[in-house]
C-alpha cells in the first residue's frame, strides 16, 4: 500500500489548482528552452513532465551517463517558479539495449517479435531490461531526489499502452510463476481452468503457457489468468521503480493511468492503492458515438480510482490527436468545455500533451499548448483563456463530488465478458456500461464508478451492467445492499460465470437470479437491425432471453416474436429493497425512462435538465460549486443563487450559460446532486 494519498493541489507549489503539460526539451535546441518557459508563465503553468522518453539523452551507451541538459531545464523551471513532475524515462528503450538484448522485445500470441523502433519495445518480464531500466531509475534519483523543482516522480509513461501482453518464453516462465502462487498446486489449477474439456489436463506446470495462437479457440480461463498475470507484472514493474525512487527521495510517486474507452488490459482497482497520486491520461475519441459522455464516464472513473479524492489529469489534448483514424480537430471552445468537464467530475489539475508542438517524428500532427502556428492562433488564445479561469477557480481546489448512484466497473468483468464463443459477438461490455452511464448523464444524475463488491451503503441506487463475471462475496454485498433498503439496476448477460468462468447452473441470471426475482432458460440475441416491439410502444434489439418471473413483476414486455409476452424488464422486492432487470437492450429514451423510474422511486430528486446542459456539483466545507458545461448550440437558463465565478456575476435567480460555454456558480445554499431545472423550464410552465 501506499503512504498517505498526497494533494493534488499541492503539486502547483500555491494549494491552486494544477495547470500543466508534458515538455520534451531534449527535442528543441537550448535556446527554445527560455522562450518556452517565459510563455508558460504567461500561460499560467505551474507543472510540467520532463523526462518522459529521456533514457538515449541520458544513457547514450551502457553506463554513460549525461544529465548536464536536464540540470539546465530543472534549474531553469525552478527559477521560474514551474514545478517539475519528473519522469524516470523508462517508456521506450534506447536503441543499444535492444541491440545488445533482443530478447528485451516483446512477442506477440502468434510469435512474431517486435522490433525496436517504436516505444515500449520492451517484454514486461525482462530481466535484462529490469536490470537496466532500474540502474536508470536510480542514478536518476539520486542526482534529482532533492531538488526543489520536482513534486512528483512520474513512473515510465502509459505503462501496458502497447506492451501489456507479451507471449515470450521469458513471459511463460514468469506466467508459471503466478499461476503457482495462485492456485498452489496443478490440481487446483485443473479444476478451475476446467481442464477436462479437450483434453486439456495438465501434469506438469512446464506444460503451460500463455494462450497463443491456437487453431481453435483458447481456454477462457487461462486466458482470464493471462490478463491477470499481466496487469500484475506490470504493476510489479511500477512498484519495482517506486521502490527505487522511495529509497531516495520523499516527492510523491504516481504513474499515468489510461481509464478510457479503448485501453482495458489493467486492472486499475488493484493499482490504485500504490499511487500517491492517481492520474489519468484521457483523450476526446471521435470513433465514439458520444465523445463528451465517455469522457464524463472516464473522469468519474478516475474519481473512484481516487476514492472521490481530488486526481490529476495528466494529459488530455488541446485540439486533434495523431493516433486515430479522422483525427479530428476541436471547434471554438471544445477545449475549454472537455477541461472543465474533467475539472466538474474531481480533477484538481489539468494538464496537456505538450507544450511545444513536435516538429518530427510519430506525434508530429499531434495538438499542443503552443501549435505550429505559434502564438498568433486560437490554439493559444484558449491556452491563456483556460488558465485564467483556472486561476478564477482556485477555491474549487480540495473540493468533491457527492454521488447518491453508484454504478458498478470491473475490467476483470470486460476480459471475461468479450471473449470468443459468448451468445453474440454483437454485445460488448463497454458498449452496456456506456449505455447506461449515457442514460443517467442525460437524465443530469451523477454516478461514482465503483468496483465490484464497493460498500454501497451510502447510495440509494446501485447500476450493474453487464457483469457477467461476479464472485459470490460481491454478488451477496449486492444482494444483502438491496435487502436493506437499496435499489438495484442490473443488465443482461450478468451473473453468468464466477471468476473461475465457471457458469452458474441452475438458470441465467446466475448469482443474481433470486435478488432479481426471475430466470431465464435460454438466450436469445438478435441480429443487426432486427428490432422487437415492446409493451410501451418502443422497440428492442440485440438481446432477448426466455425469462420466467419468480417473484419479480414485468415492467416492459416483448410484443412479437416466439417470446411475446414474456418479460423484458422487471421489478422485484428483495427484503427491504427492489432490484429491477433489463432483459434487453432498449432504445436511448426508453432506457431513460427506466432509469429515471428507479432513480425516482430509489428516492433521488431527479430535476431534470436541458438538453445538451451538462450539470455537476462539487462541495467543500463552505461552498458548493455547480458546474454549467453547454453542449449544445442554443443558450440555457439554470435556476441558481450565488456568484458566478467565470464572468464574476452575482446570481439571484438563473444563470445563462451561452451555447457552448461553461458557467460556474458558487452558492452556500444545499445544492442537490442531480440536476436542477432550468430556469427557461419554469418559465414555461408558469406561461
Amino acid at each position: 500500500m501506499s503512504p498517505t494519498r498526497t494533494p493534488v493541489k499541492a503539486l502547483s507549489g500555491s494549494g491552486k489548482l494544477v495547470y500543466g503539460c508534458d515538455y520534451n526539451p531534449e527535442q528543441w535546441d537550448s535556446a527554445i528552452w527560455r522562450e518556452d518557459v517565459r510563455l508558460m508563465k504567461q500561460a499560467g503553468v505551474n507543472l510540467v513532465a520532463v523526462n518522459i522518453f529521456g533514457w538515449a539523452e541520458l544513457e547514450s551507451l551502457p553506463g554513460e551517463y549525461s544529465f548536464e541538459r536536464l540540470d539546465e531545464i530543472l534549474d531553469l523551471l525552478h527559477a521560474n517558479n514551474i514545478g517539475v513532475n519528473l519522469g524516470t524515462g523508462t517508456s521506450s528503450t534506447p536503441a543499444w539495449l535492444t541491440t545488445l538484448y533482443p530478447g528485451i522485445l516483446p512477442q506477440s500470441a502468434s510469435g512474431t517479435r517486435a522490433w525496436p523502433g517504436g516505444r515500449q519495445a520492451w517484454c514486461p518480464s525482462s530481466p535484462q531490461y529490469r536490470e537496466h531500466a532500474l540502474r536508470l531509475v536510480g542514478e536518476t534519483v539520486r542526482r534529482y531526489g532533492a531538488h526543489p523543482a520536482v513534486r512528483l516522480w512520474h513512473v515510465s509513461n502509459e505503462l501496458g499502452c502497447h506492451n501489456a501482453l507479451c507471449y515470450c518464453d521469458v513471459s511463460a516462465g514468469a506466467f508459471r510463476s503466478w499461476l503457482k502462487a495462485r492456485y498452489g498446486t496443478l490440481d487446483a489449477l485443473n479444476k478451475a481452468w476446467g481442464t477436462t474439456f479437450w483434453s486439456q489436463r495438465y501434469s506438469s506446470w512446464e506444460q503451460i503457457l500463455p494462450p497463443r495462437t491456437t487453431v481453435s479457440t483458447n481456454n477462457p480461463t487461462q486466458v482470464l489468468d493471462f490478463h491477470r498475470f499481466s496487469s500484475d507484472e506490470l504493476l510489479g514493474y511500477y512498484q519495482a521503480e517506486a521502490e527505487v525512487l522511495r529509497q531516495h527521495s520523499t516527492v510523491p510517486v504516481t504513474t499515468n493511468f489510461m481509464v478510457t474507452a479503448h485501453i482495458r488490459n489493467l486492472d486499475y482497482w488493484s493499482w490504485a492503492p500504490h499511487m500517491d497520486v492517481i492520474a489519468n491520461d484521457h483523450y476526446l475519441d471521435h470513433r465514439l458515438d458520444a465523445p463528451a459522455t465517455e469522457l464524463a464516464f472516464a473522469a468519474d472513473a478516475t474519481r473512484g480510482l481516487a476514492q472521490g479524492r481530488p486526481w490529476l489529469l495528466m494529459e488530455h489534448s488541446t485540439s486533434a490527436v495523431n493516433w486515430q483514424p479522422r483525427n479530428i480537430a476541436k471547434g471554438p471552445g471544445e477545449m475549454l468545455r472537455n477541461s472543465l468537464a474533467h475539472l466538474a467530475r474531481g480533477a484538481d489539475g489539468l494538464c496537456f500533451f505538450q507544450w511545444r508542438a513536435s516538429v518530427q517524428g510519430s506525434e508530429k500532427f499531434h495538438s499542443a499548448m503552443l501549435p505550429h502556428a505559434g502564438t498568433d492562433s486560437r490554439i493559444w488564445r484558449e491556452v491563456l483563456e483556460l488558465g485564467s479561469i483556472l486561476e478564477t477557480l482556485a477555491e474549487v481546489a480540495g473540493t468533491t463530488v457527492k454521488a447518491e448512484a453508484a454504478l458498478v466497473f470491473s475490467w476483470e468483468a470486460w476480459w471475461a465478458y468479450d471473449q470468443e464463443s459468448h451468445p453474440s459477438s454483437d454485445v460488448r461490455y463497454l458498449d452496456q456500461v456506456h449505455a447506461m452511464y449515457a442514460a443517467f448523464w442525460e437524465a443530469g444524475i451523477t454516478v461514482d464508478v465503483v468496483a465490484p463488491g464497493a460498500d454501497l451503503s451510502r447510495y440509494k441506487l446501485a447500476v450493474v451492467p453487464g457483469l457477467y463475471l461476479v464472485r459470490e462475496k460481491d454478488s451477496a454485498a449486492l444482494a444483502e445492499y438491496v435487502a436493506n433498503g437499496g435499489t438495484a439496476l442490473v443488465t443482461y448477460f450478468s451473473g453468468i460465470v464466477d471468476e473461475n468462468e465457471k457458469v452458474l447452473a441452475g438458470g441465467y441470471p446466475g448469482a443474481f437470479r433470486t435478488m432479481l426475482g426471475i430466470r431465464s432458460e435460454e438466450f436469445y440475441p438478435l441480429p443487426p437491425g432486427r428490432t422487437l416491439a415492446l409493451s410501451n410502444g418502443s422497440t428492442a434489439s440485440l438481446w432477448s432471453e426466455a425469462m420466467r418471473l419468480e417473484g419479480a413483476e414485468a415492467q416492459l414486455t416483448f410484443t412479437e416474436g416466439h417470446l411475446s409476452g414474456t418479460a423484458a424488464v422487471t421489478r422485484n422486492r428483495h427484503g427491504a429493497g427492489n432490484a429491477w432487470y433489463l432483459g434487453t437492450v432498449l432504445d436511448p429514451a426508453s432506457l431513460r425512462d427506466v432509469v429515471t423510474g428507479a432513480a425516482g422511486e430509489a428516492g433521488i430528486n431527479v430535476l431534470g435538465s436541458p438538453t445538451g446542459l451538462e450539470v455537476v456539483v462539487r462541495s467543500g466545507a463552505d461552498h458548493s460549486y455547480v458546474f454549467l458545461i453547454n453542449h449544445s448550440d442554443e443558450d440555457h437558463k439554470y435556476a441558481a443563487h450565488g456568484h458566478e465565478l467565470i464572468v464574476g456575476e452575482d446570481v439571484s435567480h438563473a444563470v445563462v450559460v451561452p451555447a457552448g460555454a461553461v458557467r460556474v456558480v458558487r452558492t452556500s445554499d444545499p445544492v442537490p446532486q442531480t440536476a436542477g431545472p432550468s430556469a427557461s423550464q419554469k418559465d414555461d410552465e408558469s406561461d
